[in-house]
């Protein structure tokens, strides 16, 4: 159990999700790096491998969620969340990014320009395609730009209560910025309601770090970070619940609470020497897998084929077997006379 608790101390959480979207509640484990592909299937989107996953059931294929938000909180393994939400271990928590369901999104929808904002506020990283650079036009995205945020007349700091946080502290401000920028992101879409009201779907990638800053400055069991655990636990409820209400009920609000990403997996290298051996490997000359498409466009092919053939033969034999007199166009459309003569 120890050993499981170590490996599997890191969360996946889905604070809301609407009807087409059955997350079955119980503690199975999800690899790290396969959380993009359950990003992917939850919007309808295909994956390359399939995901042997038994917290994603099959919804309603006709009615995908119309947004897909994910935060990412690292310096935490778990967050106390809401009862009604669900969560599930998350086993090998390894750094992953959603850039396949943007690239996904883009392919099928690039006529309709859907919404793709990826943010991480600490490191000063944003990538806004589409809709989105309109929108978000004036979201504040530098550390700059995010305290001077912090000061205005309508930010957060006038309804949070900071309790033992201070505003003077360069490691509480970062912190707050981060649910600034949750605040904001909600309110500038708000202005815009009819984005969330097309039929693209959009996706919104947030990286959050202020806690783990928090509690490399306090301690962990320093009410500080108490505090901003129970303030990030409300704000990201709030902000769920406003994306909510924002896209109708179809959107998935998905939380990834990681205490520190593991170093990912070296990839396997192999040299030209190596590469000669294992062809001694195949005696018979084995041909590789195909494709998972294969079967698809196989199907797609042999049944128009076998359309196309059968269209023909029926033609042939109408015309073959046609009676001039009585079937053509031709001779029911002139005038009795000239037909005799």
């Amino acid at each position: 159990v120890c050993l499981f608790l170590g490996v599997c101390g890191d969360e996946f959480s889905i604070l809301r999700s609407p009807q087409s979207v059955i997350f079955r509640d119980g503690s199975w484990p999800i690899p790290g790096e396969r959380i993009p592909d359950v990003a992917a299937l939850s919007m309808g989107f295909s994956v390359e491998e399939d995901l042997p996953w038994p917290g994603l059931a099959v919804g309603d294929l006709f009615h995908r969620p119309r947004a897909t938000v994910m935060i990412t909180v690292k310096g935490v393994d778990k967050l106390t969340l809401p009862v009604k939400g669900i969560s599930y271990p998350i086993q090998n928590a390894v750094p992953f990014s959603l850039d396949s369901v943007a690239n996904a999104i883009h392919t099928l929808f690039s006529e309709e320009t859907p919404v793709v904002l990826q943010l991480a506020p600490s490191e000063e990283r944003v990538y806004m395609v589409g809709k989105a650079n309109s929108v978000f036009e004036d979201l504040s995205v530098t550390l700059r730009q995010l305290r001077n945020r912090l000061f205005q007349d309508n930010s957060i700091l006038s309804s949070l209560p900071l309790n033992s946080l201070s505003r003077n502290n360069e490691v509480d401000l970062l912190f707050l910025s981060e649910l600034q920028v949750l605040h904001d992101i909600a309110s500038l879409l708000s202005r815009h309601k009819h984005l969330a009201k097309d039929h693209s779907p959009d996706l919104y990638s947030l990286e959050l770090t202020g806690l783990e800053e928090v509690g490399k400055r306090y301690g962990e069991d320093s009410q500080q970070f108490k505090d901003a655990s129970q303030i990030l636990v409300d704000s990201l409820q709030k902000f769920a619940d406003e994306m909510f209400n924002l896209y109708s009920g179809n959107a998935v609000v998905e939380v990834v609470a990681v205490k520190a990403f593991n170093s990912p997996l070296m990839r396997k290298t192999r040299s030209i020497l190596q590469s000669s051996q294992a062809e001694t490997e195949n005696p018979y000359n084995l041909a590789y897998p195909y494709n998972y498409n294969y079967a698809v466009i196989f199907n797609i092919i042999l049944w128009m084929m076998i359309g196309l053939a059968l269209a023909v033969i029926v033609i042939s034999y109408n015309l073959w077997n046609m009676d001039p007199g009585y079937d053509s166009i031709i001779y029911r459309m002139t005038n009795q006379k000239i037909r005799m003569d």
